[in-house]
């Protein structure tokens, strides 16, 4: 039904006229244009004329006429600029236009957006539920088909990959890289997530999912180093690598055999190649504490029948809560049994079950049922164990954070382990000493690959520098220290003088040679000191950077110290030193994120998600990292207001089409 503002007459002409095009058409005989200014935002779209002596808005765009009298205001003219069918496409990102306009486009990119973000199936736009309570936000919006929304997302897939890939073009900075293994949960298809980690201009640390490649099987050293060196290529990254962070596994040592022996040059990699390999820390922890979890499973097994027997049955479980209330233990952690590939599920059963040992005594004594109450020594052993894990379990979630540097806090971390573990061995109790010698020869195993480059990257802790070094190795060496603290003070002068060597610039000598002292400008008065300084800077032997760095004093070891913003103020002082920590700091020690640090298992793909086409899961994927990166704040090049054209008609879902990509 028309508006009774509205004009009930044929419009004018069937030309649209643009927002953008300055001119009008001519006004007709009975028309006046109006001059008196307007305050209104529908004076954008619509052109105030005189009909016959009545004041009317005239549609820019379709030449709809409203009234415009003292009485009628403008709220005719406002809704219609949405459902004018003239209007041109660039209208709905006018940020001045303030309503509620509703636009088919804007809701359709956030409708993929929601998706993307929060990992909802594509088969949501055909839920009875879903498509009701979009209808009573906006009955006016044309719900989508699953073949349309994937078109979307593909659409937004292409256009943010083409952001990162010039958000990397820009980064003067190495670029560290970490690959994981995922698993469809239904078809057992692996997929290889290639991440890029690295620290922009200002500063802040940020990693971009390069790859969510599928990897058909065998997953042998061959099929992985192709699908690596085919993100690296395809991104530009060969000559910017600093580090690639991987599981300990067999297939991961020679596919990094490969990579570096037949597919990059090592004279574009730091150090030709010495501190190329970086073995994942959580993953060495894991392996670490499952050894001795072998050892001591009989121990905790009466702890695991005795969850198990609780959690049995739902009258068993009420029980157990009001045995707590009798005992005033509040229940606020529920008893779980632990998962074998899990060791930190052993762990949480362990800390939850310690909590409730005056439950499960007071249990024991009324219910002749419950058979599996631990004697005395092994409830002692199950504490003592809790106790000695929770190390593992804190430092393996330090490891896992993905806000903040881990490579600078990694020596530090793995030397603690080292000496609890010898003075776990030398402990009374022969459970916990058996468990401490199996952990030991398991760490034993990857100490030397790590404690090199590690202990450099520590040294750009300027609250620690060489004397964390010189402090922990003799700990863990004795006699032996002296010559590995000089490896890694070698290491440290030798990465030094390679990134001296690449830079160029007024920083790369304290003294500036005579060539460059003739090109001052003439009539520079200091130009005569300039050359002073340089003759006798000729005489002096001059101290490096990292020789001035190592002699100063020690910072104060806060918890709030920021070594990111330490390293951005200092640049001036040290400016090799700076590009070296700026490399070093953006290293992770882990390739994982700390909800799945502690699994043996695998990284999995959830079942909606699992049933998807390779194709369709990488854009996913990939473009969930950089959507939340850019509500962050983190991808700063990437334009917020950008949108890819969607379809103009909405697609008839297609059979074939649904069936291989959905």
């Amino acid at each position: 039904m028309a508006s009774q503002n509205e004009e009930n007459l044929p419009a004018l002409s069937s030309n649209a006229i643009s927002l953008d095009d300055e001119s009008q058409r001519p006004l007709q005989h009975d028309e006046v244009e109006l001059g008196k200014r307007r305050y209104s935002r529908a004076w954008k779209h619509f052109k105030p004329v005189k009909v016959n002596g009545v004041s009317y808005g005239l549609c820019k765009y379709c030449d709809r006429r409203y009234k415009n009298a003292r009485n009628c205001g403008t709220k005719s003219m406002l809704d219609h600029i949405p459902k004018c069918p003239n209007r041109p496409r660039d209208v709905q990102n006018e940020g001045d236009t303030g309503g509620s306009y509703f636009d088919q486009d804007v809701s359709r990119k956030q409708l993929a957006h929601a998706i993307i973000l929060h990992e909802y199936p594509l088969s949501i736009v055909d839920h009875v539920g879903f498509r009701n309570f979009v209808a009573s936000l906006q009955p006016m919006f044309k719900m989508v088909s699953r073949n349309t929304i994937k078109n979307d997302i593909m659409k937004f897939f292409d256009n943010l990959k083409s952001q990162t890939s010039k958000l990397l073009e820009k980064v003067t900075s190495r670029i560290a890289i970490t690959t994981d293994m995922w698993t469809s949960n239904s078809n057992k298809k692996g997929f290889m997530a290639i991440t890029g980690h690295f620290i922009d201009d200002s500063w802040r640390l940020q990693s971009h999912i390069l790859r969510f490649a599928y990897v058909p099987a065998p997953h042998d050293k061959d099929a992985l180093c192709g699908a690596l060196v085919n993100c690296l290529f395809d991104w530009n990254l060969e000559r910017k690598i600093s580090t690639i962070t991987v599981d300990n596994s067999s297939t991961n040592n020679a596919m990094i055999k490969t990579l570096l022996d037949e597919k990059l040059n090592k004279k574009d990699l730091l150090l030709t190649d010495r501190v190329f390999h970086v073995r994942c820390a959580a993953h060495i922890l894991n392996l670490i504490v499952q050894e001795g979890l072998k050892v001591i499973g009989d121990s905790i097994s009466k702890v695991r029948d005795s969850v198990l027997y609780w959690i049995g049955s739902a009258g068993r479980i009420e029980r157990f809560e009001e045995a707590a209330r009798l005992v005033h233990c509040s229940c606020n952690k529920k008893l779980e049994y632990d998962c074998p590939t899990r060791w930190n599920s052993t762990y949480l059963m362990l800390r939850t079950a310690i909590e409730y040992k005056e439950v499960f005594r007071k249990l024991s004594l009324t219910d002749t049922n419950y058979q599996s109450y631990p004697a005395e020594e092994q409830r002692s052993n199950a504490e003592d164990v809790s106790d000695k894990l929770i190390l593992f379990y804190r430092i393996t979630e330090q490891f896992s954070g993905t806000q903040y540097p881990t490579s600078s806090q990694y020596f530090t971390k793995v030397c603690e382990i080292k000496l609890e573990l010898e003075a776990w061995v030398k402990e009374f109790n022969p459970l916990i000493s058996d468990m401490a010698s199996a952990m030991l020869l398991k760490f034993k195993k990857y100490w030397d690959d790590v404690h090199i480059l590690m202990g450099v990257a520590a040294i750009f802790d300027p609250r620690y520098k060489m004397r964390l070094v010189e402090f922990f190795l003799p700990l863990i060496y004795g006699e032996e220290a002296s010559t590995k603290i000089q490896e890694v003070r070698s290491n440290c002068y030798d990465l030094f003088q390679d990134y001296k060597s690449k830079l160029s610039g007024p920083h790369d000598s304290l003294a500036s040679s005579s060539s460059e002292v003739t090109s001052f400008i003439e009539g520079d008065q200091l130009s005569s000191f300039d050359r002073f300084v340089a003759s006798s800077g000729a005489t002096v032997e001059t101290r490096s950077e990292l020789d001035m760095y190592l002699e100063e004093g020690l910072l104060p070891r806060t918890p709030s110290f920021d070594n990111l913003s330490w390293w951005k103020t200092n640049g001036l002082k040290f400016p090799t030193l700076q590009k070296m920590a700026r490399d070093l700091l953006a290293i992770p020690v882990s390739t994982v994120a700390s909800e799945s640090a502690f699994s043996t298992s695998g990284r999995l793909i959830s079942p909606h998600r699992s049933r998807l086409h390779p194709t369709t899961l990488e854009a996913l994927m990939c473009a969930r990292t950089w959507l939340w990166n850019d509500l962050n704040g983190l991808s700063s090049t990437i334009d917020k207001v950008s949108c890819p054209t969607l379809l103009d008609e909405e697609e008839e879902p297609d059979s074939s089409s649904l069936s291989q990509h959905c």
